[in-house]
């Protein structure tokens, strides 16, 4: 009972706070978040990363195959196939939403 009454207190507090900073505040922070994703050096950073991790899925995809045989769904080897398409077109060019990363 006492974690209830802390958590509804802390929603109310949460609640009253918020409304308190009010649409001038959101906007705000709206606009703070919209300037750091459009930075290029996030923008590289982040597609730097994408890129690592899907190198990285398919070599773990390569080693679980390995074990595997063909016990690997369809679905799972074709989202890999296509992991695997973006890393060796490299970091520019289009994603499946028709956005670039440049």
């Amino acid at each position: 009972m006492r974690y209830k009454v802390t958590f509804a207190v802390g929603l109310a507090l949460g609640y009253v706070l918020g409304t308190r900073a009010g649409r001038e505040r959101y906007e705000q922070l709206k606009k703070s978040a919209r300037e750091l994703a459009e930075n290029p050096a996030v923008r590289n950073a982040a597609e730097s990363a994408g890129q690592t991790g899907r190198e990285f899925a398919g070599k773990a995809f390569a080693a679980v195959s390995d074990k595997v045989g063909g016990a690997v769904p369809d679905a799972l080897a074709g989202r890999v196939r296509g992991l695997r398409a973006r890393v060796s077109r490299g970091a520019g060019g289009e994603d499946e939403w028709g956005t670039t990363n440049t």
